[in-house]
């Protein structure tokens, strides 16, 4: 994977996550941006290393939900 593509992934996510302007779960936020897995986790890695993204997570009953939201 070139680095000129994940950082065009990266943006992907950015703009969903900002347009969200909320934290969203992960597992929406790959289907939205119909990025395969390793497209996915290589752009999630790039805005983390830049300082963009915050993850979080609750219980919900007996099921962990697992959210990325924009540092603002």
């Amino acid at each position: 994977m070139q680095i000129e593509m994940i950082g065009s992934n990266a943006g992907v996510l950015w703009n969903i996550l900002n347009a969200q302007d909320d934290k969203m779960e992960i597992a929406k936020l790959k289907k939205e941006s119909k990025l395969s897995d390793a497209q996915f986790w290589a752009s999630t890695g790039w805005l983390a290393k830049e300082g963009k993204l915050i993850y979080s997570s609750e219980k919900k009953g007996k099921k962990t939900v697992e959210y990325y939201t924009l540092v603002k």
